[in-house]
């Protein structure tokens, strides 16, 4: 087995960076691991919600933001909707992100993914924040993973039900024309 010399400079360059951002939250939170309080370094991975937010308004700002996410990401891919032109797809999708975080991430950070929240949220536990990560904030942990998914298949829905079922048929075309991007959605929408 023989080792590359650009894989060991990749991990040297990786270890580095570990190393600098461990020692910058060290010296910033002291040595001392919190979820909450002036110096809480927990939310740097996981998100957190709001003082001032109760529990059903976190859930249904996740449900709420990731139903608006779907919809919009249906729109600029639906070839019978005036797509996003050919190529700038991702240019949209991450400037919907972008936008949704900016206005919807005050509440509960924008998770809209159980993912960017959950494994952030087991990793935090396991590197020193402790079981707080799932008590904080009402236990607050399980509506980044539950309001996601319950708001993807509510948008979903909604764009099938609002705007795709009104599509017009073109003339000749057959119901199940592979050609036609529908299944990709009615996959999503009958996963749930």
């Amino acid at each position: 087995m023989s080792i590359n010399f650009n894989i060991c400079i990749l991990y040297f360059i990786n270890c580095k960076t570990l190393i600098c951002f461990a020692d910058a939250l060290i010296k910033y939170s002291g040595g001392v691991f919190t979820v909450t309080g002036p110096n809480a370094t927990a939310h740097i991975f996981a998100t957190y919600p709001s003082p001032y937010l109760s529990t059903l308004n976190g859930l249904a700002d996740q449900m709420m933001s990731t139903a608006l996410l779907l919809i919009l990401i249906f729109a600029i891919f639906d070839k019978k909707n005036m797509p996003a032109p050919s190529g700038l797809e991702p240019i949209a999708v991450g400037l919907l992100i972008l936008t949704l975080a900016l206005s919807l991430g005050s509440n509960c950070g924008g998770a809209m993914n159980p993912a960017r929240d959950l494994g952030p949220r087991i990793f935090t536990a396991l590197a020193g924040w402790g079981s707080e990560v799932f008590t904080a904030g009402n236990s607050f942990w399980w509506i980044p993973v539950v309001g996601p998914m319950c708001g993807a298949v509510i948008g979903s829905y909604i764009y099938i039900l609002c705007i795709q079922a009104h599509h017009k048929k073109e003339p000749g075309v057959l119901d199940h024309n592979p050609d036609i991007d529908h299944f990709e959605k009615h996959e999503l929408a009958s996963m749930a």
